[in-house]
């Protein structure tokens, strides 16, 4: 971040810091005819018989760069998703406690379908991933392009307590896996001491690419929001008592997803993992009566993100205050050593702490 639109990953499986694709030097001024250059050891000089490029101002630098950057990122993003053939997403109904399980075989259906038109295409990896959902509880699923899902585990209709996972960056249906594994750990974990417990792993959004100029904005999230919001009034739709306990737990960019969701959400507890920032400068700033979480790893490399917003031609690049600092205003827990993928781990602190905040039993979380 900084004053560039720099392409950081808020990767939610990568334990290492995010790297920005270089920048490059050596461009001619856009008013002048390019000149051919080669390369002296670490400098640049024109060839002969072109005429010579000069210095320009440090500002005009940076914008080329933060050009150059967009465009190449634009070119990796567009090969890093082809389109896959799948099935419009079933027509359902809106969900209730008397309905789910149609809404359940007419997903899987759906997902069985899709997996049968991405073999024909020959994305054999997309087909598996698609087979393995047709086996889950899915409240929704839509396989076209990178691709949604909202899986259940547990029974949220007799659920005294609920909890819906959002994921950051990079998060589709061929990385899957990796986020019905946080959700499966969470179940677990907050299942062994009440078994009236739901987890749901929402993937209801287009998620940011790992190298991306969007995943420095708040643009995906500021689509997002709506959705999720809708999603959160339909699930309290089918809990049991409309006081059943629903926490958001939010990873990386998800935070920041949750953050603009925040205003009027009707949920009991937001948490915000390994989050980069929310764009709100404090936690009253979110505009939301919800207690509000924070936890940061020691591990986690978004501590070396630059907690900073920037006003650009185009966007605001960045995402403010830092969610584990003092002036935001959180209520911070222990996270111990979780890198950034680590917040779920089995038997970890932080996976401990999440299962206390998602069952109430907020006197027993120990603080950061």
């Amino acid at each position: 971040m900084g004053q560039s639109p720099t392409a950081l990953s808020f990767h939610p499986d990568n334990p290492q810091p995010p790297t920005a694709l270089p920048p490059h030097e050596g461009h001619p001024h856009p008013t002048t005819k390019a000149a051919r250059v080669v390369r002296v050891g670490t400098q640049t000089r024109p060839k002969a018989g072109c005429p010579p490029t000069h210095p320009h101002p440090k500002t005009h630098r940076t914008w080329r760069q933060g050009l150059l950057i967009a465009a190449t990122v634009a070119a990796l993003t567009a090969a890093a998703h082809p389109q896959i053939p799948a099935p419009a997403p079933a027509t359902l109904p809106t969900p209730t406690a008397a309905n789910l399980q149609a809404i359940y075989k007419a997903n899987r259906e759906n997902a069985t379908h899709a997996a049968h038109m991405a073999a024909t295409h020959g994305d054999n990896h997309r087909a598996t991933a698609d087979r393995t959902l047709a086996t889950r509880n899915l409240l929704t699923f839509d396989g076209r392009g990178p691709g949604q899902a909202t899986e259940v585990l547990g029974d949220p209709t007799h659920a005294d307590h609920i909890a819906v996972l959002v994921p950051g960056s990079d998060t589709s249906l061929d990385t899957y896996a990796r986020f019905h594994r946080t959700a499966a750990a969470l179940y677990k974990a907050a299942h062994r001491t009440n078994p009236r417990t739901a987890v749901i792993a929402w993937l209801g959004y287009k998620t940011p690419a790992t190298v991306s100029t969007t995943v420095t904005t708040t643009t995906r999230a500021d689509q997002a929001a709506p959705q999720l919001r809708a999603f959160i009034r339909q699930l309290r739709g089918i809990t049991p008592t409309p006081t059943t306990h629903i926490t958001l737990l939010c990873h990386s960019y998800g935070s920041v997803v949750c953050a603009r969701s925040a205003p009027t959400l009707p949920v009991d507890d937001i948490v915000l993992l390994g989050s980069p920032g929310t764009a709100a400068d404090t936690v009253a700033a979110l505009h939301t009566p919800t207690r509000v979480w924070a936890a940061r790893g020691s591990k986690d490399w978004v501590a070396h993100v630059p907690h900073i917003r920037a006003d650009l031609l185009l966007a605001t690049v960045g995402f403010g205050t830092d969610p584990v600092s003092h002036a935001f205003g959180a209520r911070v827990f222990d996270a111990a050593d979780a890198d950034h993928s680590g917040y779920f781990t089995p038997g970890s602190v932080s996976l401990a702490n999440l299962a206390r905040i998602t069952l109430g039993e907020t006197s027993e979380v120990t603080h950061g």
